[in-house]
C-alpha cells in the first residue's frame, strides 16, 4: 500500500500538473483529475472515467485517497445524527448532522481531541492527537451531505466548525477545508452558509481579518467577564476579553462580517442580571448578535442548565438593551451530539 504521505488529496493543482507531465500526459489532466477528487468527491481512481487507463493505474500504484469512514452512526428522537469517522489512522471523530425544517446543518470537527480544557466541554477532556487534514474536515462534510439526502431528501444548508477541537489551532487546514468546499471547482457552497466557532485566540482572529476571510465567526464566550470566563476557559487567561474585543473589531473592520457570541447559560453561575449586564455592555463593543445555548450536562461536572426564570429574565435584559439574542434549544442531547457532548462515546 502507498504511503501515508502518497495522499493524491494533499497535492496542490500545480504539483497534480508536475506530476502528470512527468508521465508525459496532457496538462489539461491535471484539471480533470483535480475535478474528480474536489467537485465529485471521488473515492477511487476507477470512477475517474476520462483519465486513460495506463494514468489511472499509475495512480492508483502510487497514490491513496486516506477517505474517513462512517464508523458508527446514531440517530436521535429529534433526528440529529451523530456519526463516529475512523480515519486513516484509526483515529475516531465525531460529525453531526442537525435537521429542522429550513436548514440541514453539518457540525464538523478539526482536530482529533482538544487542547483547551474548557471545564463544561466533554471533547476539552480528551488529549489533542493531531490536527485534521483539510481533506478530513471535507469528507465530513460529504458524508454529512450524503446522510441529509439519504434521510430527509435535502442537500446540506450550513456547515459550521462546532465540533471536537479548536479550528483557530488548526489554522491552514480550516481555511483549505473551506475552499475546496465554497469554490466553483469544489463543492460551490457560499461561504455565508459558514460559521467557524473560537473559543478566543486573538492573533488568529486578527489573521482571520488579514486573509479577509468571507466566512462567518463565533466566539465561545460562556461568561462576558474574565475571572468567571477564567475559571471555566483556561484560553481566557492568555486572551483576556479586552484583546479579544481588540481582534474581533479588527476582524470586523477587514471583513464586514458581524460577530455571533455564543453563551451556554449555566444555573447560578453566569445567568444572573448581572451577568446580562457584563453580556449587553460587551456587546455593544461589538458588532455582533447573541446566541444563547441550553447546557447540555456531561460526565463529572457539576454544572446544570439555567432555569427558564432566570433564562426569561436573562433574555428580557438584554432585549431591554438593544441586544439581538436568541435562545438556541439543544438537539440531539439523547445520543451525546449536542453542543459540548461529543466524545466518542457511543
Amino acid at each position: 500500500m502507498a504511503e501515508q504521505q502518497n495522499c493524491i488529496r494533499s497535492l496542490s493543482i500545480d504539483e497534480l500538473t508536475d506530476l502528470i507531465t512527468v508521465q508525459k500526459e496532457p496538462s489539461f489532466r491535471a484539471r480533470q483529475i483535480h475535478e474528480w477528487l474536489w467537485q465529485k468527491s471521488a473515492s477511487s481512481f476507477e470512477e475517474m472515467s476520462n483519465i486513460p487507463a495506463s494514468l489511472r493505474s499509475y495512480l492508483q500504484n502510487n497514490y491513496v485517497f486516506n477517505k474517513i469512514e462512517v464508523d458508527t452512526s446514531q440517530k436521535s428522537s429529534d433526528g440529529t445524527i451523530k456519526s463516529g469517522f475512523k480515519l486513516q489512522d484509526d483515529h475516531l471523530i465525531e460529525g453531526v448532522l442537525i435537521p429542522t425544517t429550513k436548514r440541514m446543518t453539518a457540525c464538523v470537527s478539526s482536530q482529533v481531541g482538544c487542547s483547551l480544557s474548557c471545564t463544561f466541554c466533554a471533547t476539552g477532556t480528551l488529549d489533542r492527537k493531531r490536527n485534521l487534514e483539510h481533506y478530513e474536515i471535507y469528507d465530513q462534510v460529504v458524508e454529512i451531505n450524503d446522510q441529509a439526502q439519504k434521510n430527509f431528501d435535502k442537500p446540506l444548508s450550513n456547515i459550521v466548525y462546532m465540533g471536537m477541537g479548536e479550528p483557530l489551532l488548526n489554522y491552514n487546514n480550516v481555511l483549505e477545508s473551506i475552499h475546496f468546499i465554497t469554490s466553483p471547482e469544489g463543492l460551490g457552497m457560499s461561504p455565508k452558509r459558514i460559521t467557524v466557532s473560537t473559543a478566543g485566540i486573538s492573533k488568529m482572529i486578527k489573521k482571520l481579518g488579514d486573509d479577509n476571510v468571507k466566512f462567518n465567526l463565533a466566539l465561545s464566550l460562556h461568561a462576558a467577564d474574565d475571572a468567571k470566563r477564567n475559571k471555566i476557559m483556561p484560553i481566557n487567561e492568555s486572551n483576556t476579553l479586552e484583546s479579544l474585543i481588540e481582534a474581533l473589531n479588527y476582524f470586523y473592520q477587514k471583513t464586514g462580517n458581524r460577530i455571533t457570541f455564543e453563551y451556554i447559560a449555566f444555573n447560578n453561575f453566569n445567568d444572573s442580571i448581572e451577568d446580562a449586564k457584563n453580556l449587553a455592555s460587551l456587546c455593544k463593543k461589538v458588532p455582533s448578535k447573541v446566541n444563547i445555548i441550553e447546557y447540555n450536562p456531561i460526565d463529572n461536572v457539576d454544572f446544570t442548565k439555567s432555569t427558564e426564570s432566570n433564562l426569561d429574565r436573562f433574555t428580557s435584559y438584554l432585549e431591554s438593551q438593544k441586544i439581538v439574542a436568541k435562545v438556541r434549544k439543544s438537539r440531539g442531547k439523547d445520543i451525546d451530539a449536542a453542543c459540548g457532548q461529543l466524545v466518542n462515546k457511543n
